[in-house]
């Protein structure tokens, strides 16, 4: 007896603290559910489960689930589960009141399935963090640094059209696996400085090994539930029993992969700035450098956003080089998922769409006769109506359909208060088809972005990048980046339709992303 005396005595050092998170556990919990009462909901199952069964369906009823419920309990609604509490939202007025704060930027607790994968780059950090991240990487979207990029955008779109072509005649393809090659070589050369292209001759298994390893992890992440399957069952929230799993040993192995080649490169981007005694380095950190800088010098000399973290950790040391592959790995994921979709949602509803199509490839052909058949930055100055499609290609498939906020204080709806210690969600899908906002919304129109229309358009009823202070910083770089591959796809063949857009089952991920292919047919003119 004394012995167990003696342990239970010597274990309350230990439990005391954690008694003291669950206390102050309950006590928050107790604050949100007196504040949320009033925010109407589905009818929790169970004191202890709430909503959590009516979530634990495949991927493609839990798509169905979330579109039932932001109709049924349109602009707003509570979802209570064991561990969270969350608040969704649609309407373009709380869009605005939560995306403008400077107060709500720390991501949903369910991007913190991302961090073995980004760490806490800038699209899973906060605070000051956050911050000196953008600083660094927001000249690397200055105008003089997106006219280079285009170049590597025109060289993509035509190792596309040169594929295509190579079949001989008509050919169907798969746009998701397609359209990502092309995106993730584009993102690599100009995130990272070196073309996968450029290595397949010295070093074609490598650059194919990664290159499976990055889509494969996307699929881990994405396709097979990995996101929503964690975050709605907590014993898998734990990674020692996570990465037990079949899904979970598959992430482990690609990251080895994925790591050791960005590691790799972010190796030799230094050692060539040691051999030219960092001389590149020197010109980015006076001011206001990167309009003056010549890039044309070899296509090593080309920027790339591996420079400025580079150049930021030897001579401002705001960043270490595990945030420097934090960053990299970010972009090379995000950076050609995002703009893969949607250029894969532009060219089916372009399919579908003859008349949208046809004035499209007038507009494209015209630009491209006159300037030599090359997709420059000033060409694409003058193609408003493929913009257009674009636009409205992003209104009706947003790339990330949904974004989560935690919320360390309070937020004053117009009508409701969300408190601190909820999750905020807002669901651009369906913000971009509100009938109250956008007439007709299912129809392909893309002339609701005439300049005319768009005229007392309520600022946050489009927000395809998100918007406020933690907007997409690649905004710029994703809309060029969709011209100019789109733009020669026009002009190098007809699109005919093979499987149409709303008739393809959806996944509800972090990407909007198809059950199944999603099919075009390339007519060669």
């Amino acid at each position: 007896m004394a012995t167990l005396i003696l342990l239970a005595i010597a274990f309350i050092p230990l439990l005391i603290p954690r008694v003291i998170r669950l206390v102050k556990f309950l006590i928050q919990r107790w604050r949100i559910n007196r504040i949320i009462s009033v925010i109407p909901g589905p009818p929790s199952v169970a004191p202890f489960i709430g909503n959590t069964l009516e979530f634990v369906v495949s991927p493609v009823k839990l798509w169905k689930v979330v579109r039932r419920l932001n109709e049924e309990y349109y602009p707003i609604y509570k979802i209570i589960t064991p561990r969270w509490v969350a608040v969704n939202l649609r309407h373009p007025d709380d869009a605005e009141l939560l995306l403008s704060s400077q107060k709500h930027i720390a991501k949903g607790e369910i991007y913190g399935f991302l961090h073995p994968w980004f760490g806490t780059g800038l699209l899973t950090s906060a605070g000051q963090k956050w911050q000196t991240r953008r600083k660094i990487l927001t000249p690397a979207f200055h105008f003089s640094v997106l006219r280079e990029f285009v170049e590597v955008f025109d060289q993509e779109g035509r190792r596309m059209v040169e594929n295509l072509r190579s079949v001989g005649g008509e050919t169907t393809v798969d746009l998701v696996t397609f359209i990502a090659k092309y995106t993730l070589n584009t993102i690599c050369e100009t995130a990272m400085g070196t073309s996968l292209v450029g290595m397949e001759a010295s070093s074609e298994n490598f650059q194919k090994t990664y290159r499976n390893a990055i889509q494969t992890m996307g699929h881990v992440l994405l396709h097979r539930k990995m996101i929503h399957f964690r975050l709605l069952r907590p014993w898998l929230h734990l990674d020692l029993i996570f990465f037990l799993t079949k899904s979970g040993r598959i992430h482990d192995k690609c990251l080895s992969i994925i790591r050791g080649f960005s590691k790799k490169i972010i190796r030799e981007r230094q050692q060539y700035h040691e051999e030219t005694h960092g001389v590149f380095l020197k010109q980015l950190q006076q001011d206001n450098s990167i309009s003056k800088m010549d890039f044309q010098q070899s296509s090593k000399k080309r920027l790339a956003m591996l420079d400025l973290l580079i150049a930021a950790m030897k001579i401002h040391r705001n960043i270490d080089e595990n945030g420097i592959w934090e960053e990299v790995d970010t972009f090379m994921f995000e950076g050609h998922d995002t703009t893969a979709m949607g250029i894969c949602f532009t060219l089916l509803l372009l399919a579908e769409h003859k008349d949208c199509q046809d004035i499209a490839r007038n507009e494209v052909d015209e630009v491209m006769r006159n300037r030599d058949g090359k997709m420059g930055i000033h060409e694409q100055q003058h193609l408003p109506y493929l913009e257009m499609c674009i636009k409205e290609g992003l209104r009706l498939y947003p790339s990330v359909p949904f974004i989560s906020r935690n919320l360390d204080d309070d937020l004053h709806l117009k009508t409701f208060t969300i408190p601190a210690g909820t999750m905020a969600h807002l669901h651009i899908y369906d913000l971009h088809r509100d009938p109250n906002f956008w007439p007709d919304p299912e129809r392909f129109d893309p002339d609701r972005f005439l300049p005319e229309n768009c005229i007392g358009r309520h600022p946050f009823q489009y927000i395809p990048f998100s918007a406020g202070p933690r907007n997409c910083i690649g905004q710029k770089f994703a809309l060029m980046e969709l011209k100019t591959l789109i733009g020669y796809l026009l002009h190098n063949f007809y699109l005919e339709p093979v499987d149409l857009a709303d008739e393809i089952p959806l996944l509800p991920d972090l990407v909007i992303r198809p059950q199944h292919a999603a099919r075009v047919k390339f007519v060669p003119r």
